[in-house]
């Protein structure tokens, strides 16, 4: 890291044992950013329970080019968190997919939902329970009755717009769910 990593204890006495395992968990997070540009980790008890049963609270402030990632794990959500290893292993699963999502929309990796395919009816063969797509780049898909959605196969026109899941099928591309485009629905019977 550019900057060294700081550690606070706050109602709790420092431990080597805590420093070494937030060190450990930190040095990962490298693997996924080699710009991160700080990292403050904040372990603290509520003061009020001198006792057994401390919940421990864990906040990781992380500084990376244009973000700061914050994962912050409440002791009050998770009763686990009596146990302070299990309150930094979380609290650090959280940063890092907090980082890894960074990464990626950095590069551009960010997941784009494709709508799906549309064409139009252009055969019918009720005596086969089949018909025809026709994409618009020509390409014709075959669909089964069966793979109708909210509408009724036997109310399907010649014409009618639709969209479509298209698989390759043992005689080429197959659309294995076809649904009439909104405003379009025949009479489902």
């Amino acid at each position: 890291m550019k900057l060294p990593l700081e550690i606070v204890f706050r109602n709790l006495e420092p431990s080597e044992a805590i420093e070494a395992r937030v060190r450990e968990r930190a040095e990962k997070l490298e693997r996924f950013h080699q710009d991160i540009m700080s990292c403050r980790v904040v372990i603290e008890t509520d003061h009020k329970h001198h006792h057994k049963g401390n919940l421990y609270h864990v906040r990781i402030d992380l500084t990376v080019p244009g973000a700061e990632l914050v994962a912050n794990r409440q002791p009050y959500k998770n009763h686990a968190y009596e146990d302070v290893y299990v309150a930094i292993r979380d609290a650090f699963d959280a940063i890092r997919r907090q980082l890894e999502d960074y990464v990626r929309r950095r590069r551009g990796h960010v997941k784009h939902h494709e709508p799906p395919p549309q064409g139009r009816i252009v055969e019918l063969h009720p005596e086969g329970d089949f018909g025809r797509i026709e994409t618009p780049d020509g390409r014709l898909i075959y669909f089964h009755r069966n793979s109708v959605v909210d509408a009724d196969f036997d109310q399907l026109d010649v014409g009618v717009p639709v969209r479509f899941a298209e698989e390759q099928g043992a005689l080429g591309p197959q659309a294995s769910t076809v649904r009439v485009e909104n405003g379009r629905h025949p009479a489902v019977g």
